[in-house]
């Protein structure tokens, strides 16, 4: 873990971004969140051999979306570090994933009020575990195929967070289904 421990959520300093995602200033956690400012967040999504797609349920401890389904592993990209360093330390702190290179990026999505203001890179990663979840930050994990995360996001979408919600509708028409498989990332 590097200096801002996500325990002390109040002393998380964030990279303030203007609407190029160019660094224009630093400010604290929680000012960043009351004040909407834009800002930087990281997604991964952890596919296991099958294609099925591993999913977090949000500790109650969260000040953000408490108990609601999100990403494989997501967070913050913290004052004066990278999107790839971040993914890369995201996954050790929530998943105990710990990888010398970053994982591979999929997609960018632009801040928006369903990302929090954040600009946000999705990335892809093939491991099927098994994981050391973060009770702080992870009550449990499940593995869905693409095709049950569609149909429970329409059954029930409330019960997902907003950016997951987004980043789905983005990425799901890339995992169709190929005959034999459930659902496995297609690249």
């Amino acid at each position: 873990m590097n200096g801002n421990v996500k325990a002390g959520a109040d002393d998380e300093w964030f990279d303030v971004v203007n609407d190029r995602d160019e660094v224009i200033g630093r400010e604290r956690r929680a000012v960043v969140h009351a004040t909407g400012l834009w800002h930087r967040a990281v997604h991964i999504l952890v596919f296991n051999d099958v294609g099925q797609v591993f999913l977090q349920k949000r500790s109650m401890c969260k000040d953000m979306s408490p108990g609601l389904w999100d990403s494989s592993c997501s967070g913050h990209v913290d004052a004066g570090e990278t999107y790839d360093q971040s993914a890369q330390r995201e996954l050790d702190e929530e998943l105990g994933i710990s990888l010398e290179v970053p994982p591979r990026r999929w997609l960018r999505i632009d801040a928006c009020e369903q990302t929090g203001w954040e600009f946000c890179w999705v990335y892809r990663l093939k491991n099927g575990g098994p994981f050391v979840l973060h009770p702080v930050e992870i009550d449990r994990g499940e593995w869905y195929t693409p095709t049950e995360v569609t149909r429970l996001l329409a059954e029930s979408p409330e019960q997902y967070c907003p950016a997951f919600t987004l980043i789905w509708t983005r990425v799901s028409p890339s995992l169709a289904v190929r005959p034999g498989t459930a659902g496995t990332p297609a690249g």
